[in-house]
């Protein structure tokens, strides 16, 4: 396996051998990633997010407003994620979203539809016992990138 770090936006580059790359996707337009893992993993046209929470990448809290707030934060995350990726919400095949709270479901519901609109991807939804730094949502994507 060959590791360049070439590519303008993106991080390390890891040829997998048989014409595949690995790329490690960066952005200042999302949270930084808090542990060892990657916003996101771009394998040839598959775009695969780290799940977004609503924290803001500029101050790295959590924005106030409830559900609703946090579920617009985690997409505006998402979407910086995935057009750094060389993707977009429109190419985004399946979502996963985690709720702290399942009777959030319908408010989280309304502000999702708002960004995927009636061509939305397959979903599943979750409730989790908790999330990360006490988030009510987080939501993962995997999408396709441009060749």
């Amino acid at each position: 396996m060959e590791q360049r770090d070439d590519a303008p936006g993106l991080g390390r580059i890891v040829d997998l051998g048989v014409g595949h790359n690995r790329e490690v996707i960066q952005t200042d337009g999302a949270p930084e990633a808090v542990g060892p893992y990657s916003q996101a993993i771009r394998v040839d046209f598959a775009v695969f997010t780290t799940g977004q929470i609503g924290l803001d990448p500029a101050t790295g809290k959590l924005v106030e407003g409830g559900i609703v707030a946090e579920t617009r934060r985690a997409l505006e995350n998402l979407k910086a994620v995935l057009e750094a990726a060389g993707s977009s919400m429109s190419r985004v095949a399946k979502t996963t979203v985690y709720l702290a709270d399942i009777d959030d479901f319908q408010a989280m519901n309304e502000v999702y539809a708002e960004y995927f609109g009636t061509a939305a991807p397959a979903r599943s939804t979750l409730a989790a016992a908790a999330l990360p730094l006490g988030a009510k949502v987080e939501i993962e994507a995997v999408a396709l990138a441009m060749p």
